[in-house]
């Protein structure tokens, strides 16, 4: 089975995966600062961010671009990935100076003395890293179980994603949860987890680290797209297009399309989560704002400007429109909300297709041009005749 539709598309996977995982590192760790080649830490851990963006937009794309569920909760499945490693990076911080106590400052604050018994598998990397994934993928499941038995689908599926989104938005706010009379603390509050220390015994802030965490996202990146190019290959992915196209004449046909769907929600959720445990050490924090409604709302734009059901598009999509928001963010910080929106609009008007979607588009523009710049008007061939 081939899983690449083209030999330009198997090129441009091996060129990327030299440059990302080869090319950008060797040229932070053995160029010395100062040298025109030399790519600093800030721009790796930068690069680390977007391409966990990417992972992200690529995890929508597979609902939205193939199956056809534009789901609204997808930046809390990585909000959730981020929180479990984050709740592994926020306990290896060390003993506190002020309150001297090795806990969270926030559960110091309260007046914790010991670990809450559902923190402490946290202090644990390797189940951390499972959580990461699992916590998501078993809120997904849930979730999904009873949304898709009930059929709910299109606008009324998106809406009810969304209301998932804000309600645990609003739970992860919290400092506490009062529950059957008993008081939980949750995960921070407003300030969520921040100021990590290290990770899997090294120092979370170094070079070196931040390095292999970038390889570690691009690596997860190129897994990601392989996985989606041998889904649509199968006979799975045929049967989540054509969901996509028509739903009932596949039900009538005999197929459980509850179940397809139920399976590609949960799976976009694990990727989604393992995306968000890469961010979390990355930035250097989480916090329950990367859960709002408008997180996810950002993560369709990327999908629809880089081209929805396509392959490249999300990763294309979610580059360009985060490195847009760093530049206005400084250049014009009070303004970025009305570019975004400008950029939504126009794909929807005049890019229906997206970014990779353009050469296609413009090929009879640019056909009628060279047409027109002929002599007499003519067409090349018409006028050599």
């Amino acid at each position: 089975m081939k899983i690449f539709d083209t030999r330009i598309e198997f090129f441009g996977f091996i060129a990327a995966a030299c440059v990302l995982l080869l090319v950008l590192p060797s040229m932070n760790a053995f160029f010395p600062e100062g040298s025109a080649l030399h790519v600093s830490s800030f721009q790796i851990s930068l690069w680390g961010k977007y391409v966990t963006y990417a992972v992200l937009a690529m995890s929508l794309n597979a609902l939205w671009g193939y199956t056809g569920l534009l789901c609204l909760c997808q930046s809390l499945f990585f909000a959730l990935g981020a929180y479990a490693f984050g709740m592994y990076l926020v306990l290896h911080i060390g003993v506190d100076e002020v309150y001297n106590t090795p806990l969270p400052v926030f559960m110091d604050f309260q007046g914790y003395t010991e670990l809450p018994w559902y923190w402490a598998p946290f202090e644990w990397g390797p189940f951390a890293v499972l959580a990461a994934v699992a916590i998501p993928g078993l809120v997904a499941f849930a979730f999904g179980a009873l949304v898709f038995r009930s059929r709910i689908k299109g606008v009324y599926f998106s809406i009810i994603t969304q209301a998932l989104t804000y309600a645990l938005m609003l739970l992860f706010f919290k400092n506490n949860l009062e529950l059957f009379g008993q008081s939980y603390i949750l995960f921070g509050g407003n300030n969520g987890l921040n100021d990590f220390k290290e990770i899997f015994g090294a120092d979370v802030n170094s070079a070196a680290t931040q390095r292999w965490l970038f390889v570690a996202s691009v690596v997860l990146m190129l897994l990601v797209y392989l996985l989606i190019a041998w889904v649509l290959k199968t006979k799975f992915g045929k049967v989540q297009q054509a969901i996509r196209d028509s739903e009932n004449r596949i039900r009538f046909s005999g197929y459980s399309t509850t179940a397809y769907k139920l399976l590609i929600f949960t799976v976009c959720a694990m990727i989604a989560g393992a995306a968000g445990a890469l961010y979390v050490p990355q930035v250097g924090g989480i916090n329950a704002n990367e859960m709002t409604p408008a997180k996810s709302l950002d993560v369709v734009v990327w999908v629809a400007f880089g081209g929805r059901g396509t392959k490249f598009g999300p990763i294309l999509g979610a580059v360009v429109v985060s490195m847009l928001k760093s530049y206005f963010l400084r250049a014009a910080p009070d303004s970025w909300l009305i570019i975004l929106g400008a950029i939504f609009i126009f794909t929807v008007l005049f890019m229906p297709n997206g970014l990779v979607g353009l050469p296609k588009q413009l090929k009879p523009l640019w056909k009628r041009i060279r047409n027109s710049s002929a002599p007499g008007g003519e067409s090349p061939a018409t006028s050599g005749s």
